[in-house]
């Protein structure tokens, strides 16, 4: 299994007061602290307009940054709001940032589930997923051919003749693409197109189990060019993640936290997101403990272990997106990702190089 950790650059407005320029420095320290620690990926999301979530209006500008201060992470979008950008923009942004990174990028769309991101832009919410539909194959085709005529209902542009997208990405045909789902329609959309799947934090595990699966299934219709994707079949699910020396350190450090947390995700701020509270497609909750039945990876070292082996038994799940809010602190926060990479990650490597030993010929 692989692991990252998705940053929303989330500012804790009581330590990083008004207008919250610290928390860059915050967010970079712990990314710079991953690619110590040995995580495979730091994701970071674009995000516009509040303090109750993330400060990040330009995630290629932070991913560019960010690949030249680290040396062996991969740096990847969790997500470009895809209905809000051009793809042109996002192909060449894609490719420029994997050549500066040595190709150390991976790229991450989304539909978004915020409705004053959309009406700051000016972009119609309820048609954000018929946008990004157009977008995708028109991004696919930059990244195979170099060139496009469009004129759609969304997108017209025309790269043709003696022109072409510039730059070509140092991982070819492009890096690897994830799309984030929960709905039927986007799981369709991923396995068809070939992406990598992207699966939200709050969604039960059983649920979880089931949109892998049907994604699984899905990928059959992938047409022959699209499957040179290296993301395609790689399902990496979210979760909100916790670790202290026994079970009871890790809800006293973090219940209050998460449950802050919870509540704002309860809200009318989230429109459409993905697995959203507000749908419940597990039990009906939520306190602490139930989230620690099916949802949150908060414990020991012992019981995230079992959390991650349950999850990956029932959803066949490739790599983990650690997640957490900024309200525990960083240096708890630091703490928290400390002990999992040295006492979580091992576990999954180790079981990694057992099943290669084990099917390698003599």
């Amino acid at each position: 299994m692989e692991f990252g950790i998705l940053f929303t650059s989330h500012p804790n407005t009581e330590a990083e007061p008004y207008p919250h320029r610290d928390v860059h420095a915050r967010v970079t320290q712990q990314i710079l602290r991953a690619d110590e620690l040995g995580y495979d990926y730091a994701w970071v999301a674009e995000h516009h307009f509040s303090n109750e979530y993330g400060i990040m209006p330009d995630v290629f500008v932070y991913a560019a940054y960010l690949a030249a201060l680290t040396k062996r992470i991969t740096i990847g979008t969790a997500v470009v709001t895809a209905p809000l950008a051009n793809p042109l923009r996002i192909a060449e942004n894609t490719a420029f940032v994997d050549i500066l990174s040595n190709g150390r990028f991976a790229l991450g769309l989304g539909s978004g589930y915020r409705k004053y991101e959309f009406d700051g832009f000016g972009v119609d919410f309820e048609a954000r997923r018929d946008i990004q539909e157009e977008l995708l194959p028109l991004l696919m085709d930059l990244f195979h051919k170099k060139r496009a005529d469009h004129q759609g209902k969304y997108f017209k542009f025309k790269v043709d003749g003696d022109y072409e997208m510039f730059p070509h990405s140092l991982q070819q045909p492009h890096p690897p693409i994830f799309l984030a789902g929960a709905t039927e329609r986007s799981i369709a959309v991923a396995a068809r197109m070939g992406f990598g799947l992207f699966l939200s934090s709050w969604t039960p595990f059983a649920e979880l189990a089931r949109q892998a699966a049907a994604y699984r299934a899905g990928l059959e219709q992938t047409p022959q060019p699209l499957r040179a994707n290296p993301a395609r079949g790689h399902v990496d699910i979210a979760r909100w993640v916790y670790v202290a020396e026994t079970d009871a350190k890790a809800r006293r450090e973090s219940e209050a936290g998460i449950m802050r947390n919870l509540a704002h995700f309860s809200s009318g701020h989230t429109s459409g997101y993905l697995g959203t509270v507000s749908q419940d497609v597990g039990a009906s909750p939520r306190d602490y403990d139930a989230l620690t039945r099916d949802i949150i990876l908060h414990g020991s070292p012992a019981t995230v272990v079992d959390k991650i082996a349950q999850l990956r038994q029932m959803s066949g799940v490739d790599s983990i997106m650690l997640h957490f809010p900024p309200w525990y602190g960083s240096d708890k926060a630091i703490a928290s990702l400390e002990l999992f990479a040295g006492e979580v990650i091992p576990k999954f490597r180790t079981d990694a190089k057992a099943r290669a030993a084990a099917v390698r010929p003599g």
